[in-house]
């Protein structure tokens, strides 16, 4: 009987630890190596062309690529999944690691095991950090939903959640095709959302917006935290 694999796309600007991490998984019959590569400027085209189940990329990668890099991917590659090997035991590197979209994340010192594990998991459905992280992420998943009954609650404009998570992306200067990236929407779909905000809120465009919810932010309204 076949054995379903999992396509793997690796990209790290070390070139040992991408020579490793070929010579581990290919030695797995449920994995499969598409590519392995340093960071370029065509590298996104590389990664859709593969169409893998699962990009690995490290910490260094960001540094080269910006920010959007996990964004990007999801863009150009539909249900490819992401995990972050994280050079320095970091805990803002890792928030915004998820924050960006990240679903699994691996220390630099981990072993062979322990990264196919995270592949074979991230490719089924879970997420996976490493145990001195999930503090982290329950504080601010306590924080988040916090705000969010608070926000419902006292919010002058009425706004639902989903709208205050549109005006928090907007004040940080992202495009709707950015913010439909970000929330899993599609651009049209951003497009209405902001329309409704603009007559909620009294504002005639964007910075008016930002504007009107930020002296509103001096009562009652509490920006949600998206970025860590």
């Amino acid at each position: 009987m076949a054995v379903e694999r999992t396509v793997v796309f690796l990209l790290a600007e070390n070139c040992l630890l991408r020579e490793a991490l070929v010579r581990v998984l290919r030695n797995k019959e449920d994995i499969c190596v598409a590519g392995a590569v340093a960071f370029s400027s065509s590298v996104l085209e590389k990664i859709a062309l593969t169409n893998p189940h699962v990009v690995l990329f490290d910490s260094a990668s960001i540094a080269l690529s910006g920010p959007r890099l996990v964004a990007h991917m999801r863009e150009r590659t539909e249900g490819c999944k992401s995990i972050m090997v994280g050079m320095e035991e970091d805990e803002p590197t890792f928030l915004r690691a998820v924050a960006e979209g990240v679903v699994g994340y691996v220390l630099k010192n981990a072993s062979a095991a322990e990264i196919v594990r995270v592949i074979r998991a991230v490719a089924g459905g879970e997420a996976v950090c490493p145990p001195q992280f999930s503090v982290s992420l329950f504080r601010r998943a306590a924080r988040e939903i916090s705000l969010s009954f608070k926000s419902t609650k006292d919010t002058k404009f009425g706004l639902s959640r989903r709208e205050q998570q549109l005006v928090e992306l907007i004040r940080i200067g992202l495009s709707n095709k950015e913010i439909g990236a970000r929330l899993h929407l599609s651009e049209q779909t951003v497009k209405n959302h902001i329309h409704r905000i603009l007559r909620k809120v009294g504002a005639c465009d964007r910075l008016e917006i930002v504007q009107n919810c930020r002296e509103d932010a001096t009562g009652s309204m509490k920006f949600l935290d998206l970025a860590g």
